[in-house]
């Protein structure tokens, strides 16, 4: 009862709430940036985190606030991706066929395993290589920050991660729509192109508005598949961590390897693809998703200096990058083959 109380103490604190408040400001602000051209390349959550790097650079924030700071990009963090999986139809997944599937799934093996073993030849710490990794063949930013719980990645080691691959996403954005006219791909073909190699939502919509809404639609249509892929990967990743960590071939198994916040995100597809819920209202949770995990981006961004990034980055980025650029051609491949 007591530990109770001070819990509700501390946050109606006024540090509390200002922390939480200072994550709001920036998200917000990073939301209304998003609209304007090329910034919509970048994303709000992209934004959200260089924002908050470049409020610590300009502005000294309180130790006072780091509670609430801390509060938007843990708790709230969770919430927004339970609240995005509004955005996901399972049955626009089952309607696109099983080619559309097989090359989204090969993509993400593929990213998965090669970025992966790149950071380790670079010998980048392992946590940041599978953050790198996950959000480069699964869905960016949203991606290294549902993953990062389950492999106890620390704030810095998040941020970093995200910001990698949220720079990555927008540099291959830029060039696959400069070069759209050079891939001899119809629409369709295109959109699952993009949909399947890039990394978050708004660079794929960005690069396959190239060539058409036909592209858009199906790009969407993979790039949500990759996403739907999330929750057995993060499951499958906590897993082989523990593995990794404790040094066994075998340990019992734990309902903490389950990411309940993961499964949260995958019951919201499944009503959505009830259709119980109207259009407006699912895009109202989405919003609302992305201004919460805009928070948690925001608190991150926060906790993380431009020295940490050099730090820890470099590496990384090139692993990324790299990884990338193969991911790009096998990609391009898969759908001259099997599409």
């Amino acid at each position: 009862m007591v530990n109770g109380q001070n819990r509700l103490k501390s946050f109606l604190a006024p540090a509390f709430i200002k922390g939480i408040l200072l994550t709001l400001l920036i998200a917000l602000a990073a939301k209304y940036i998003s609209t304007f051209p090329f910034f919509s390349i970048l994303g709000q959550l992209v934004i959200a985190i260089l924002l908050g790097m470049a409020w610590r650079a300009a502005f000294k924030v309180q130790d006072a606030w780091q509670v609430g700071i801390s509060f938007s990009s843990k708790k709230l963090l969770r919430f927004g991706i339970i609240l995005l999986g509004m955005r996901l139809n399972l049955a626009d997944i089952y309607h696109a066929g099983v080619s559309v599937f097989l090359i989204a799934l090969l993509d993400l093996v593929f990213a998965l395993v090669i970025v992966y073993g790149l950071a380790k030849m670079f010998h980048v710490e392992r946590k940041l290589g599978i953050l790198t990794a996950c959000g480069t063949a699964i869905c960016g930013a949203a991606a290294v920050v549902a993953i990062a719980p389950q492999i106890k990645a620390n704030e810095k080691e998040t941020a970093v991660g995200a910001a990698i691959v949220a720079l990555l996403g927008t540099l291959f954005t830029l060039i696959y729509t400069l070069f759209y006219s050079l891939f001899g791909l119809a629409p369709t073909e295109y959109g699952v192109f993009a949909g399947g190699t890039l990394h978050e939502i708004a660079h794929v919509i960005a690069a396959a508005s190239a060539g058409g809404n036909e592209a858009i639609d199906m790009a969407v249509i993979v790039k949500l598949t990759r996403v739907a892929l999330l929750v057995p990967v993060a499951i499958i990743i906590g897993i082989f961590y523990r593995k990794m960590e404790k040094g066994q071939e075998k340990e019992p198994f734990s309902l903490s390897i389950i990411p309940w916040f993961i499964l949260g995100f995958l019951a919201m597809s499944a009503i959505n693809s009830l259709g119980i819920v109207p259009p407006y209202v699912a895009q109202a949770f989405v919003n609302i998703a992305y201004i919460l995990i805009g928070m948690a981006m925001a608190g991150l961004g926060l906790n993380v200096d431009i020295k940490t990034f050099k730090q820890l980055g470099v590496k990384a980025f090139i692993a990324g990058l790299i990884g990338s650029i193969f991911l790009s051609i096998v990609g391009y491949l898969l759908v001259i083959f099997i599409k």
